[in-house]
């Protein structure tokens, strides 16, 4: 006979937080947000961190390098999705890794042999004003000189002429070497009343650009997450049919931690995966795994030798899998059973693994509540999909800014790795959409406001980090009725009335 549950799985949107004591102490600048990324020990520090408890989903739609570094930024990591070559996987990780705090890598290159109009083009392409002439138009060839707006006169020059007739030749730069700290360069900078300071190494090469006001954002940003290079930290995405071969390239590349993509983790497939790495890399190379819905599914990738363990099936806003398949669970429910699975195995073993909420996040308080259940940090697709930094385009539709936003199991992806139980390569049926989510601007300033939503609940519950409000966090089921009381209701709101109506 099938078992089953008594009780229905709920959402987030069915609990509420109660208040708890709230000291004095109790304000948002006081609210510490770091949380673990990776197992531990009880008693010791985990081997990676994060600042703020945000991870990008492993999807096209979501994670390329341009998020990876901007998440890195804000003390977040980017896991750089899986569904393409394991080469250009690779590279984009690399590039992440090549980026320092403070330290750019140039993205608008050119030739000496190019013209005014290809700089006027290129300047409309990437918005910046200040271009590398290198040998041969990359971001790391040997450095032939610079253009700035200050080099030319559209008024006064013709559209055809030369870059090298009127750039800035490196004879005449100013210029630092490889080994320049950010603080040596930004020396550099005000010492000579620069905008720009190339960063190159012993046979030319470009390697960095350092602004002026990149080093003045760099110490307005105190969260960013760096390895022990300054580099920004980037994860990135895994499945189980090519992990031989993607998982070294990746290491090589300079991924700090990976994480297996798969719609469901309770699997021989996941467990070959770890099998695999922990046999070839032991415990040095971090990598979590996924997604589960029940304590069963914990153990199992537990003793298996995840890093970290994902929580949620069906829950994402993009996701079909219960319409398609019956499969799945309520996300909150999911994620309090998995909690008290977790618990039980720090408790018997002494080893406390993170876990990632992962799906049912529709409104930022849905990530506190995250939170509060036990969640270390939550995943998130639509969320990210809608800012300026996600690689997708984005459209004008009646009027209105959109970005598109698809699934991993969509026929636009074609992602059948994801969803393979070892059958044919070949997705079989969708288990995502295409759709369009409404664009929202800057990531910066999107998740400066979320999280500041979050402390500030966090300071209502009178818990002051993560692991303080796991023990103080008291939750309440609501009914359909307090659901509709806790939005506007009984009044008429002034963006709903036309006042031209006659």
């Amino acid at each position: 006979m099938a078992f089953y549950y008594k009780e229905p799985s709920h959402t987030f949107s069915e609990y509420l937080l109660i208040p708890g004591y709230s000291s004095e102490e109790c304000i948002p600048s006081n609210v510490s947000l770091r949380t673990p990324v990776v197992k531990y020990k009880k008693g010791e520090e985990p081997a990676l961190s994060m600042n703020i408890p945000l991870v990008s989903a492993i999807m096209q739609s979501v994670s390329g390098e341009k998020l990876a570094i901007a998440l890195a930024k804000e003390g977040g990591i980017s896991f750089i999705y899986c569904s393409q070559p394991i080469e250009e996987q690779a590279q984009m990780v690399a590039r992440v890794k090549a980026h320092k705090a403070g330290f750019v890598v140039s993205d608008s290159n050119i030739t000496p042999d190019a013209t005014l109009a290809d700089i006027l083009a290129l300047k409309e392409k990437t918005g910046h004003s200040t271009v590398a002439v290198t040998h041969d138009g990359t971001c790391n060839g040997k450095l032939l000189g610079l253009v700035t707006s200050r080099d030319y006169r559209v008024s006064r020059m013709d559209l055809s002429t030369k870059v090298h007739t009127f750039m800035t030749p490196f004879e005449s730069l100013v210029y630092a070497d490889k080994n320049t700290t950010l603080k040596a360069a930004n020396d550099i900078i005000w010492n000579h009343k620069l905008n720009v300071l190339p960063i190159v190494d012993d046979d030319q090469r470009l390697l960095y650009l350092v602004f002026r006001k990149d080093y003045d954002f760099h110490k307005e940003n105190p969260h960013e997450l760096l390895d022990s290079k300054k580099r920004y930290v980037v994860g990135a995405g895994i499945n189980t049919r090519d992990y031989k071969e993607r998982v070294p390239a990746l290491i090589e590349a300079g991924a700090d931690v990976l994480c297996i993509d798969s719609s469901e983790g309770f699997s021989a497939w996941q467990k070959n995966t770890l099998s695999w790495i922990r046999e070839n890399y032991g415990d040095t190379v971090k990598v979590g795994a996924g997604n589960v819905i029940e304590k069963n599914g914990f153990y199992f990738l537990a003793e298996a030798g995840a890093d970290f363990i994902k929580v949620g099936i069906g829950g994402g806003s993009i996701c079909i899998t219960r319409e398609q398949k019956g499969i799945g669970r309520g996300q909150a429910t999911a994620l309090i059973d998995v909690v008290e699975a977790r618990d039980e195995y720090f408790e018997r073993t002494g080893i406390y693994i993170p876990l990632c909420s992962d799906g049912g996040i529709v409104h930022d308080y849905h990530i506190t509540l995250a939170l509060a259940m036990g969640a270390d940090f939550v995943m998130l697709g639509r969320y990210f999909a809608r800012f300026d930094e996600s690689p997708t385009n984005k459209v004008s539709i009646g009027g209105t800014y959109y970005k598109e936003y698809w699934g991993e199991g969509s026929n636009r992806a074609r992602n059948w790795q994801r969803y393979d139980h070892g059958g044919a390569p070949i997705l079989s049926f969708e288990e995502g959409v295409d759709s369009y989510v409404p664009y929202a601007g800057s990531l910066k300033d999107n998740v400066t406001m979320t999280l500041n939503k979050v402390k500030a609940t966090m300071c209502n519950c009178g818990a002051l980090s993560i692991p303080e409000l796991h023990e103080k966090a008291i939750l309440t089921l609501v009914s359909s009725t307090s659901i509709v009381e806790g939005g506007a209701h009984d009044v008429i709101l002034k963006d709903n009335i036309d006042f031209n109506r006659k």
